[in-house]
């Protein structure tokens, strides 16, 4: 039957990150983050306008900002100028594998390196599409060398907007690797594989760009769980 009520109102970003984490792929992610706190608790994690006061003019763009938090949202591009990256990335509420990860193999300084970082950072979605939910509990619980591996695949020295990024036609990320750039408006097309999504998160010390593929060597394993049903 159809619903014809009017909607209620959008869900505040805390409510949508606690959706998306309890539908998270694997049980490891929902241990890790309960392990670690990660529940939106005020005393775990301060308040992105707690933090920051009046939101600042940060211009993000790609074909997901519009489902992101925006204007005086907690979790807005503004809110979130004056947070460290691993703080950041708890309020991208499409981010909670890739900050998981971050927890896991114990990342979060790393994040806020001198000189800058420009995170390349998956969604939930890309994650979902790259591994198998057994592959991702191993990465997640046990094998966080390779995880942190993996994530210096989507680290560049720099903290640099993606119009940068498009300008210099590649970067080698902190794991070795060059990625060609090519322009793909309204951001950038990274190894001809990942677009961003919702670029130019500006944080303390970093540039977040939210991309749709997962990056890097390791095998796709998603296939897999096809064999098991």
């Amino acid at each position: 039957m159809t619903d014809t009520r009017t909607p209620g109102p959008r869900p505040g970003p805390l409510t949508r990150v606690v959706r998306r984490r309890r539908a998270a792929t694997g049980a490891a992610l929902a241990l890790l983050l309960a392990a670690t706190g990660c529940t939106g608790s005020s005393q775990d994690r301060p308040s992105a306008t707690q933090r920051t006061g009046d939101t600042a003019p940060v211009a993000v763009s790609g074909p997901l900002c519009d489902a992101l938090p925006s204007g005086t949202e907690p979790g807005s591009p503004g809110s979130l100028v004056n947070q460290s990256p691993d703080q950041a990335l708890t309020w991208i509420p499409v981010l909670t594998t890739f900050e998981a990860a971050v927890r896991a193999t114990g990342m979060g300084k790393e994040l806020s390196a001198a000189g800058g970082l420009t995170i390349l950072a998956p969604t939930d979605d890309a994650f979902r599409a790259k591994f198998s939910t057994a592959n991702l509990d191993e990465l997640l619980l046990k094998d966080t060398d390779t995880l942190r591996g993996l994530l210096r695949d989507h680290l560049v020295a720099g903290a640099r907007p993606v119009a940068e990024l498009v300008a210099a036609g590649s970067v080698t990320t902190l794991a070795g690797t060059t990625l060609a750039v090519t322009a793909a408006e309204p951001g950038a097309r990274l190894a001809d594989r990942a677009e961003t999504i919702c670029a130019d998160y500006q944080v303390t010390g970093a540039r977040i760009h939210v991309i749709n593929k997962v990056l890097g060597s390791l095998p796709e394993t998603a296939h897999e769980e096809d064999h098991h049903h």
